[in-house]
């Protein structure tokens, strides 16, 4: 029973997604040849039966994942990025291999739906943020925060939505020969640099221009949106999963944070901290770097898996790659179904890597 393609981490329409369903995602990953796929959304569990159900219908293995922002409050105290490279402390985290069917109960889910709240809240005053910038702007539409929930989401709302809401009502109200000098009104003189026929790069930019920091819809996120690091590992360890920390490893730069530059301090901080699971977004990282990364930390007894996030708009393989090729070299293929067998022996209640390779194997011959 040999090497199987793995994405491990690919985001769905309950958080923010490339995809406009489950299916689409399976349906490339079957078209790809990935035969191990996970899904990891912000906050939620609520996909888990369908990723189930719709991976059974096509022969692939699922893998149960979740992902959270948390903060460590030693970290930021000290000013240490860790893997956002923008917000010192901030953490964040996923929980690999989680129970199917979901456990999760009793104060850990009030935990899980209060910081889901606690986000979609945010987003919120974002929309309200906007609506008084179109305003503003002489706009005489506004955006129904409560119509983007129910279209655009499921349950789960991105500050990703509100831009894809912006998007889809200004190809409604506006013509296409002054949509140039509409954006150009609302970014405060600045023109639309996309191609107005890309639509995840203008989502982008209306996303950079607006919601982020400086713009004019922006709001900070509430303290309270960030459990303490802590918190997020006993919610994903009540859940069944294993906390797993996500690497960012090298930028374009070449550049690294600074919890991550000294890779053996790194491995040991995670182990101290109660980490046996770590990932990598491989679109991000040169195969060297990623080869290197991932080979010390697999020998050094972590549980290592890749994946893809497909969290923007733009509706990239699933098939993984790095930044500097279009495929994992073999050495990566191998760690990367390593830790998917582990991790699906961990959803069966085993630390047998064989006995994962075994259930992978059964599952999609």
């Amino acid at each position: 029973m040999g090497i199987v393609d793995v994405n491990a981490h690919l985001h769905t329409p309950y958080s923010f997604s490339a995809f406009d369903n489950v299916s689409q995602a399976l349906e490339m990953a079957q078209n790809e040849g990935v035969k191990v796929v996970g899904i990891n959304d912000f906050y939620s569990l609520d996909g888990y039966r369908e990723w189930s159900e719709e991976c059974g219908r096509r022969r692939l293995f699922p893998l149960f994942n979740i992902e959270f922002i948390s903060l460590n409050v030693e970290d930021q105290a000290a000013g240490i990025r860790v893997n956002d490279p923008n917000n010192p402390g901030r953490t964040y985290l996923s929980g690999k291999g989680l129970a199917y069917p979901v456990r999760l109960s009793g104060k850990e889910a009030r935990m899980l739906a209060e910081v889901r709240e606690e986000s979609n809240a945010q987003v919120e005053h974002m929309c309200e943020k906007l609506n008084a910038h179109l305003t503003a702007c002489g706009v005489d539409w506004q955006l129904s925060f409560s119509q983007i929930r129910n279209t655009l989401t499921m349950g789960s709302i991105r500050e990703r939505h509100l831009a894809k809401a912006l998007r889809l009502a200004i190809d409604e109200h506006v013509e296409e020969g002054e949509r140039g000098l509409f954006y150009e009104r609302i970014f405060g003189g600045t023109p639309l640099k996309s191609d107005p026929g890309n639509i995840a790069a203008v989502e982008n930019e209306i996303r950079s221009r607006l919601l982020k920091a400086g713009g004019a819809a922006f709001v900070p996120e509430d303290p309270k949106a960030f459990l303490p690091m802590e918190t997020v590992q006993r919610i994903i360890e009540a859940a069944g999963g294993l906390p797993t920390y996500p690497f960012l490893a090298d930028d374009a730069k070449g550049g690294f944070t600074d919890f991550e530059g000294d890779l053996q301090k790194a491995a040991d901080t995670l182990r101290k901290r109660g980490f046996r699971s770590v990932e990598f977004i491989t679109t991000r990282n040169s195969t060297k770097v990623l080869e290197s990364y991932a080979g010390y930390l697999r020998d050094e007894g972590f549980i290592v898996s890749f994946g893809s996030e497909h969290n923007t708009p733009a509706l990239e393989p699933i098939l993984l790659r790095t930044r500097d090729c279009d495929h994992l070299s073999e050495k990566l293929r191998a760690i990367n179904y390593e830790g998917a067998c582990r991790i699906a022996a961990h959803q069966a209640g085993s630390d047998s890597v064989e006995e994962g390779n075994i259930l992978i194997h059964k599952a999609i011959d």
